[in-house]
């Protein structure tokens, strides 16, 4: 019997190493590995807000967030078209993230310290810095938050917009109806079908959703912030290596315009006599193979895709739609928010 329960014993302790060598070994596979033996990148992004990420009817994929798809997928593969993009609404999001279904997201997300920690989330580097709006009808004679006294007011469900309105509602004792929906299009569509007074989101969101309402002309987001609202990229958490390679390819779009490095100039640039160009081109160097990349990543991300003041330029700036001033999404040199740390 002693015999038998030894040999159980020494059993017992052979297979329990095992195991847990196997669990750390699944632990320490980092999506970054995925990502590269697949061979493209999966990237969750919203797909219908134009200037952000907006899907056109035959299919292309364009804005901001779409272009930090890019930027990662071009540092990977010098190809910025080796992504798939899958649109996923505020409720599905991070389940979606969390369980693998997409390496990262670029879906004007809001950094905050519950998604931070107990949502389980890492957040890169801030790529548009907002504010919560609201948007009602010109017609309306409403020119205030406390104009909607009374009134209905819709809201995707899921979003920190969603927290927000409550709050802004209570602190200035205006008593209003919430309309909720589980998706942003229905949102939408019942405000343009006037049953609700007012929609409400992220400023640049409401400003790209208006100019896809029937007449956006009599459409008017009010002069109010409701909140802060740093959107950017987001991986899943405790993945040290991927997150790394999407906090630096974002930063590197920061850091070329402020170089001065352009799509069209940086083949010339790698010429440069200026030791600081050439390490973040990869000229000189070795800072890309610390990230799991070739060195010449930065290279490959503005060549394909352009830095950010190109990428802002033509999604949100002069050459879109919009017209939108740069404002506090302007370099630091500039009088903005964006600052990169150094490529050294």
């Amino acid at each position: 019997m002693q015999k038998c329960l030894s040999l159980l014993i020494a059993t017992v302790l052979m297979v329990v190493p095992l195991t847990a060598c196997e669990e750390e070994s699944q632990q320490t596979t980092s999506r970054l590995d995925i990502v590269k033996e697949r061979g493209k990148l999966n990237c969750g992004v919203e797909g219908a807000i134009p200037g952000f990420s907006f899907v056109d009817q035959n299919g292309n994929y364009s804005g901001i967030d779409v272009d930090i798809c890019k930027a990662v997928a071009a540092a990977l593969f010098d190809d910025p078209n080796a992504v798939e993009y899958r649109n996923l609404d505020s409720t599905e999001r991070f389940t979606a993230l969390n369980g693998g279904e997409v390496d990262m997201l670029s879906r004007n997300t809001t950094w905050t310290v519950s998604r931070d920690t107990t949502v389980g989330l890492e957040f890169a580097p801030t790529t548009f810095y907002d504010g919560q709006g609201m948007m009602v009808r010109t017609d309306s004679g409403i020119n205030s938050l406390e104009g909607l006294q009374g009134k209905s007011i819709c809201v995707e469900a899921g979003t920190t917009t969603e927290l927000n309105l409550t709050d802004n509602l209570r602190q200035r004792n205006i008593e209003a109806e919430t309309l909720t929906f589980q998706q942003a299009d229905p949102a939408y569509a019942a405000y343009a079908e006037g049953r609700c007074d007012g929609m409400t989101s992220d400023k640049s969101q409401l400003l790209g959703r208006r100019s896809t309402l029937p007449n956006p002309g009599t459409h008017t987001i009010l002069d109010v912030t409701m909140s802060k609202e740093p959107l950017g990229p987001v991986t899943k958490n405790n993945d040290s290596a991927w997150f790394d390679v999407v906090k630096w390819v974002t930063y590197a779009l920061i850091e070329a315009e402020e170089l001065g490095i352009t799509q069209a100039n940086v083949d010339e640039k790698k010429n440069s006599d200026d030791p600081t160009v050439k390490r973040f081109l990869g000229v000189e160097g070795d800072l890309g193979e610390g990230l799991g990349l070739s060195n010449d990543f930065a290279y490959r991300v503005i060549k394909q895709v352009g830095n950010y003041g190109e990428i802002y330029g033509r999604n949100l700036g002069a050459q879109s739609q919009f017209k939108l001033p740069r404002g506090q999404n302007n370099l630091w040199t500039n009088g903005g928010l964006l600052y990169s740390p150094p490529f050294r």
